[in-house]
């Protein structure tokens, strides 16, 4: 069970009706772009057009834990197989037109949905898998004391070119000061590193697929595989009681 974190009166009062105007908002003004977004994954990815993931959401402050919630995103992956009928890794299910969506974060325009729905927040800490979750300390886990968000201060240090400890490390910084003018100054940067950022090239320093927290955390051989196997089953397990709650 995580200790509660004290919340501000913009954080408890007034974020929320934000959020809901932005993202409504960002509907209607955007409407024609997510029709263009969802006809070009259609023709080049096939269907589903939307992406449905189970992920950790802002902890229930009745029990202590996390809860779950389906995050939305336009797909950017095909859905090939190999001999055997399993899906091929990621990068290799991963498209061109997959990596641009990535890119440009066209692929996160639904998450607009969840932020109406209350899931997620417009600024906030990213909300990782559930299986990345497992892997995380308790202190790490405070993260979840605030709503997750569609960005945050992790996503404007550098996103995927830093590390998971430096990542985590920014979203509980983040939490620390949940304030008006930090969560616009996170807006703002969020749209000059998506619209105006240098680094949309082939050189980025930023990877189209990263390693999970647990296997980031195996292969620096800071878990043992017995712990590995046991935390990614606890994964399983939480989803699967998600899924029988839905």
């Amino acid at each position: 069970m995580l200790p509660e974190r004290k919340m501000g009166f913009y954080e408890k009062y007034v974020k929320r009706v934000l959020d809901v105007i932005c993202a409504a908002a960002a509907l209607i003004v955007f409407g024609w772009l997510y029709a263009a977004v969802a006809i070009l994954v259609r023709l080049k990815l096939g269907s589903p057009v939307l992406f449905k993931q189970p992920r950790p959401g802002m902890v229930d402050p009745k029990t202590g834990r996390e809860t779950v919630f389906e995050l939305y995103k336009f797909r950017t992956m095909t859905d090939g197989r190999d001999k055997n009928g399993e899906l091929l890794p990621d990068e290799v299910r991963l498209t061109k037109f997959g990596r641009m969506l990535r890119a440009t974060s066209l692929d996160e325009l639904p998450e607009a949905i969840n932020i109406l729905k209350g899931d997620m927040s417009v600024i906030g800490p990213r909300p990782q898998l559930v299986r990345d979750m497992t892997f995380m300390s308790e202190r790490q886990r405070m993260r979840h004391t605030a709503r997750p968000g569609l960005s945050g201060l992790a996503q404007v240090k550098g996103r995927n070119a830093i590390s998971w400890e430096e990542k985590l490390e920014w979203d509980l910084k983040y939490i620390e000061k949940v304030t008006f003018l930090n969560d616009l100054k996170l807006v703002w940067l969020t749209f000059t590193q998506v619209f105006i950022r240098p680094d949309m090239t082939e050189s980025s320093s930023e990877t189209d697929v990263t390693l999970d927290y647990g296997d980031a955390l195996l292969k620096e051989g800071r878990v043992t595989r017995e712990r590995y196997d046991e935390l990614r089953a606890l994964a399983l397990e939480i989803i699967e009681q998600h899924e029988r709650e839905k």
